[in-house]
């Protein structure tokens, strides 16, 4: 039914066209929330939003694995997860969209595997090739970047911030992982947009109300980057290495 999945905010729902609201489960339960496929500018789209359409789950509550089930249970082989991240670098200030490259999980007590049997697939890059050079030719973004990913939903001490930041990282998150882990072991194709609306805890420090703040004042813009990705997207059929990340193993999909 869709080819292209987004995970993001609820501002998304007046994006697409003809929205069509899809009831489904998974052996994971109810995604964050019924998934709506429409059309945008030619392409089927699917969006869940991972925080639910009212905000009610905190990032340690979210059922990363139903929503990328869910996602490929409706045909998506390309994923975008646009995210707020705090910036630990000075030039990273916040409006700003870096496109990571690899990311660092420091979560706990989420469920990191949609697999019971021993199933190892690599994550050495985990990120899409080709969706990360669709969001990078777009323009205006940072083409590269290490997420730390936190467990949330409290935001980082003084003390790891300046940890984080001294490790060479780039932003700090909190639903990056295993989101984009899971993704890889579906073997979709999964981009992180990753909008910097903070500088962490650098200074005063940070506030939720300025994380929300500066991220609805993206909104627009995020919107805008996605429009002109979606557009630019390898057709449903265009292969990918992201999709052969079973190969080898003993299921495949």
């Amino acid at each position: 039914m869709a080819d292209i999945g987004v995970l993001g905010g609820s501002g998304f729902y007046s994006f697409l066209s003809g929205a069509e609201r899809i009831e489904i489960d998974t052996p994971f339960g109810a995604p964050s929330e019924a998934p709506v496929v429409g059309d945008l500018d030619g392409r089927s789209v699917a969006f869940i939003p991972r925080h639910g359409a009212d905000h009610r789950l905190p990032p340690h509550r979210i059922n990363y694995r139903a929503n990328l089930w869910a996602l490929r249970e409706l045909g998506v082989r390309q994923v975008l997860g646009p995210c707020a991240v705090g910036s630990l670098k000075p030039e990273l200030t916040p409006g700003t969209f870096v496109v990571p490259d690899q990311y660092v999980d420091r979560t706990w007590g989420r469920e990191q595997t949609v697999y019971d049997e021993v199933v190892h697939v690599s994550a050495a890059d985990p990120y899409c090739p080709t969706g990360r050079a669709a969001v990078i030719a777009a323009g205006n973004v940072v083409p590269d970047g290490t997420m730390v990913v936190i467990n949330g939903p409290r935001f980082s001490t003084r003390a790891e911030s300046h940890w984080h930041a001294a490790q060479g990282w780039s932003v700090v998150g909190m639903t990056g992982a295993p989101e984009a882990a899971i993704a890889r072991e579906l073997a979709l194709c999964y981009t992180s947009i990753a909008v910097v609306t903070d500088h962490d805890a650098d200074g005063s420090g940070v506030t939720e109300a300025e994380v929300f703040e500066v991220f609805k004042q993206s909104i627009q813009r995020l919107q805008e980057l996605l429009r002109t990705v979606i557009t630019q997207l390898p057709k449903p059929d265009a292969d990918c290495t992201c999709h052969h990340a079973l190969d080898g193993t003993a299921v495949a999909r």
